[in-house]
């Protein structure tokens, strides 16, 4: 049988290494010897010993800030001796590798799986004010690697002038930057009117770190409840 659906650069990606790796630019595999968390309903293939145990946000502390915030990633724990293939609505996937005392904020819409050795909490993004969607957010530290999704190739800003983000498109950034609520549209005549630019309001960051944009704005997310958010916050908790 011969076809180019069969070419080297659809083959399974082999490593002599347990752990994380890209099998494509959508696609991630974990070669598994021990357990990893990964997204509920993330799972498009595995091979080997593998289980599957679902568990909500993670822990009763943050199964009672999801309820409050909207935020929070609904995980589930996987283990066992195996290959694992995880893939999110054929997202951009991107490992970032985590060292003793980073810390990474990121949007928990865009969380595929990370390892068992991070920790993560669900915090309030500090200076945001109540309308911006990005007002909760996940925070990972510790040694480890993580897997993001993007949609589309993102850009990774450099902190170093004064940077607004529209909240539905960022994805992450250093968790030692300081974050503010802009107001990027500015009231008058036109405003009042119904002229809009659809560019209300901003995320603004200082200090010394990064951010990572996506090149596509998540639709709003709107509903009842404490503040659920716009822009992919998840709604909802697997128990």
């Amino acid at each position: 049988m011969r076809s180019s659906l069969f070419s080297a650069e659809n083959l399974e990606q082999e490593s002599a290494q347990p752990g994380m790796r890209l099998q494509n630019s959508k696609m991630l595999k974990i070669e598994l010897n021990g357990e990893a968390m990964a997204r509920v309903g993330s799972m498009v293939a595995y091979q080997g010993q593998v289980q599957f145990q679902a568990l909500g946000s993670g822990g009763l502390g943050k199964f009672l800030k999801q309820k409050l915030t909207g935020e929070g990633v609904p995980l589930m724990k996987v283990s066992g001796q195996g290959d694992v293939f995880l893939a999110e609505l054929a997202k951009d996937v991107h490992i970032i590798d985590l060292e003793p005392g980073d810390a990474l904020s990121i949007n928990g819409s865009s969380v595929l799986a990370f390892d068992s050795t991070l920790q993560y909490d669900i915090r309030m993004v500090g200076g945001t004010g109540m309308a911006a969607s990005g007002l909760f957010n996940c925070v990972f530290s510790g040694h480890g690697r993580i897997a993001i999704t993007t949609k589309g190739t993102p850009v990774v800003l450099n902190v170093d002038q004064p940077t607004y983000v529209d909240p539905q498109a960022a994805v992450c950034w250093s968790a030692s930057l300081q974050t503010g609520y802009h107001r990027a549209e500015q009231l008058g005549l036109g405003t009042l009117l119904g002229r809009r630019t659809g560019e209300a309001f901003t995320m603004s960051f200082a200090g010394q770190g990064f951010v990572v944009v996506q090149p596509s704005e998540e639709p709003p997310v709107m509903g009842s409840g404490a503040q659920e958010q716009q822009g992919g916050l998840l709604g909802g908790l697997l128990s």
